[in-house]
């Protein structure tokens, strides 16, 4: 069943112009965005396969654009929707936290490297690159890896710090196994990082580690 055959009061649109859009149920929200499905299956059907293959809006958004290409009924106007969508998400997270100091919103900080590499399918390593007040300047993905593991340079992290005049850092990277327990690896790049970017005069404030579903402060855990 298409949504112009549904009566007008459970259309998903009619619905948000007169309720609101948490109103909607979650497959009704999307099947907005969607706005078509495909023969044999509607843009309803369409959107809850979407949202039980991806684990809901929390795994749809941690998702990259090739990942939509193993759904069929998604084309290359669709799956760029969903990309622009996923973009907009991380620019919002981006500018809250350029406009002030990250350690007011460590939360939004998570949920931004979250999006960032949550979902990939290789290791990815990227920084956080803060101003003196902590104010993001820039986020860079510096390295990218195996399934396991990544090599990182440490003067390519100094450059891009000093290249920025960046007073502070948060390191970031992705386990594609999904769990974000922090490795002894971890804890000895952190070391390493901290005593590069020390030398000049760059502080590393955290390092996150990212898994499915979860992310992981070093600092929380005192392994900074």
């Amino acid at each position: 069943m298409s949504l112009k055959d549904l009566p007008a009061a459970l259309r998903p649109r009619e619905k948000l112009l007169t309720h609101g859009p948490a109103a909607l149920a979650d497959a009704e929200l999307l099947a907005l965005l969607l706005r078509t499905g495909m023969k044999g299956k509607g843009v309803l059907a369409l959107a809850d396969e979407l949202l039980t293959r991806f684990h809901g809006y929390a795994g749809l958004l941690h998702r990259q654009a090739d990942d939509f290409r193993q759904i069929k009924g998604l084309g290359p106007a669709k799956r760029a929707e969903l990309a622009a969508v996923i973009e907009m998400a991380r620019r919002a997270l981006a500018q809250q936290l350029e406009r002030g100091p990250v350690f007011d919103s460590p939360a939004r900080v998570k949920e931004f490297v979250a999006l960032r590499l949550g979902g990939q399918q290789r290791e990815v390593f990227g920084v956080i690159y803060l101003d003196s007040q902590h104010r993001m300047l820039e986020w860079c993905e510096l390295f990218h890896g195996t399934l396991t593991q990544t090599s990182v340079y440490p003067r390519e992290v100094v450059r891009q710090a000093m290249a920025l005049n960046a007073g502070a850092v948060i390191l970031a990277h992705n386990h594609p196994s999904g769990l974000a327990e922090p490795s002894r690896a971890d804890e000895h790049l952190t070391q390493a990082l901290k005593g590069a970017l020390a030398m000049v005069d760059v502080r590393v404030l955290d390092h996150l580690v990212v898994g499915a579903g979860c992310v992981v402060s070093l600092a929380e855990r005192g392994l900074m």
